[in-house]
């Protein structure tokens, strides 16, 4: 009789890296369930399957074995498709796929659309999900991972995110430092007007005076800003750091943001 850990290896052995409890329930039916859960928690505890979410197994290639995780990268496509979850890689992760994260970073960033997810935490792998109302497929690329195809932000969607969610990335200047490396992959003269009626305004005018005033990097500031007065929605004054106080802050009229935060990047 074919055991639980046979079924495993030979899923393995085809290409399948990940299953579903349920999956696990049609094949051991005459098994009782809990029975069956025991066998699963055994498996993990001998690292050969590592639970991400309730319900959904990874199985664990040899050589991450030791550690018992799974780089998150490896199953986060099949685990958001068995959630029905539309999503792309986000913020400093996806930066990372273009060279830019500066460091690895500490935690896995999804954006998803509504209804929200909590955070996951499995031993050292914590999975962070951002909420935006809409995501636009053609501002997300694919990407070739060692199981599977993911879906990332674009770099110019991926710089508008680091500036809309810099609390997220650990604040301007962190984001800043990342936007400086990322600025080689971005082309904001390419971008069409919807990218502007997906991206709120105040966001576009702080990664514009980022790019101009504190990175120095003119002719992607110039590309932004010709596009965003070609999209025609008039500039309000926004300060530089939400949530902060602006009195007595100096102004920047291009981009018409108040610069109520000092930014200290990092050394390259």
């Amino acid at each position: 009789m074919k055991t639980l850990s046979n079924w495993i290896e030979e899923m393995h052995a085809s290409g399948k890296s990940y299953f579903a409890f349920s999956e696990a329930i049609d094949c051991f039916s005459t098994q009782n369930p809990d029975s069956l859960k025991r066998s699963l928690t055994r498996l993990v505890s001998k690292h050969k399957i590592f639970s991400v979410w309730k319900g959904f197994y990874v199985i664990i290639p040899i050589e991450y074995q030791a550690k018992g995780i799974v780089p998150a990268v490896f199953y986060i496509d099949q685990l958001m498709k068995s959630l029905g979850r539309d999503y792309y890689i986000s913020l400093l992760n996806a930066a990372e796929f273009y060279g830019a994260a500066h460091q690895r970073p500490m935690e896995f960033s999804v954006m998803i659309t509504p209804p929200s997810l909590r955070a996951t935490l499995k031993k050292d792998v914590k999975i962070n999900f951002n909420n935006k109302s809409v995501i636009l497929e053609q501002y997300t690329e694919l990407r070739k991972t060692p199981t599977s195809y993911v879906k990332i932000s674009s770099p110019e969607l991926t710089a508008t995110d680091l500036i809309q969610f810099e609390r997220v990335v650990g604040g301007l200047n962190r984001a800043s430092t990342v936007l400086y490396e990322l600025a080689e992959s971005c082309r904001f003269k390419k971008l069409k007007t919807d990218f502007f009626d997906y991206v709120p305004m105040p966001v576009i005018q702080r990664l514009g005076y980022l790019l101009d005033e504190e990175l120095d990097l003119k002719k992607h500031a110039d590309d932004l800003y010709a596009m965003a007065k070609k999209y025609g929605t008039p500039f309000r004054k926004t300060p530089l750091k939400n949530r902060k106080s602006t009195t007595g802050c100096p102004f920047n009229e291009k981009w018409k943001v108040i610069v109520n935060e000092q930014i200290e990047i990092d050394e390259l």
